[in-house]
């Protein structure tokens, strides 16, 4: 890709050569990049940044990092940036553990007391809250989801993109949107979210730190700090951060009123343990 890009660069229009000049320059600064960051950073738009990514045959910005990581690293990392080959089992497990408590730490120390209490707020006061989520954000919004309806409130989980746009197209300021996206960059969440903010609806986001497209269209985020960004599509160690953000979440709407939460829970317990032996 790399070699692609410095034979494209002398016939690319003026604003795309100065981004393919920058991934070429900054190639390993640019791997950790949102879309919306390498726009700024090269005084473009997120449009230009993906019509340069077509044209050098990715479908798009992730797709490129990803192509790009493949000229820098070993195939091994595109698994977990800390493996090597000839690694045995202990020393994966190893890596893999100290990626997620890495993450855990991270998010903790993140984790904005004032961002929090609001996202509550938009909770309690939602008489309906959506929770979006594609690929593998999918089932850490089926479990806020889960877990909010166990203590009574009216969450639904929506996984589909068609869904998620027309859900989000009809709602109001009596609906609270809650968008999972390690990236904050994935076209069917941004968009579900960006039409919910449009119709109304308060919207919270759950998504990576640094600037993202998702970003503008959130009233509140909550960040998560993983590195995987770097070498892969899809989340591994966000994912025990997205998971323990929607474990305080969850926490917090439940101790903000213990009145009606704790009969909620209790009656769930029930419910449940009829579906056990």
């Amino acid at each position: 890709m790399l070699a692609r890009l410095r034979s494209e660069l002398p016939g690319l229009p003026p604003t795309a050569q100065r981004i393919a000049q920058y991934v070429i320059d900054k190639t390993e600064s640019v791997i950790y990049m949102s879309i919306t960051e390498l726009a700024e950073r090269t005084q473009s738009s997120e449009g230009t940044v993906i019509s340069l990514c077509r044209r050098l045959g990715a479908s798009g910005f992730q797709e490129l990092k990803i192509l790009l990581a493949r000229d820098l690293v070993e195939p091994m990392q595109l698994i977990q940036e800390d493996l090597a080959v000839g690694d045995d089992f202990s020393r994966v497990s190893d890596r893999v553990f100290a990626a997620h408590v890495a993450s855990m730490t991270e998010t903790r120390k993140l984790l904005s007391v004032e961002a929090l209490t609001n996202a509550v707020r938009l909770m309690r006061a939602a008489r309906r809250i959506d929770v979006f989520g594609i690929g593998s954000a999918a089932p850490v919004a089926m479990d806020l989801a889960y877990r909010l309806q166990q203590l009574g409130m009216e969450a639904n989980p929506l996984v589909d993109s068609h869904v998620q746009a027309v859900r989000a197209a009809m709602g109001g300021e009596h609906v609270t949107t809650i968008t999972v996206s390690h990236s904050g960059s994935t076209v069917e969440t941004v968009l579900a979210t960006r039409l919910a903010k449009e119709s109304g609806s308060h919207t919270i986001g759950i998504t990576r730190l640094g600037k993202s497209p998702l970003l503008r269209h959130c009233d509140v985020v909550l960040h998560t700090v993983a590195n995987e960004t770097r070498f892969r599509p899809e989340a591994m160690s966000s994912r025990v951060a997205q998971l323990a953000i929607i474990d305080t979440l969850v926490s917090c709407c439940a101790v903000a009123d213990p009145e009606t939460s704790i009969p909620q829970l209790e009656r769930s317990a029930r419910i449940i343990s009829e579906k056990r032996y």
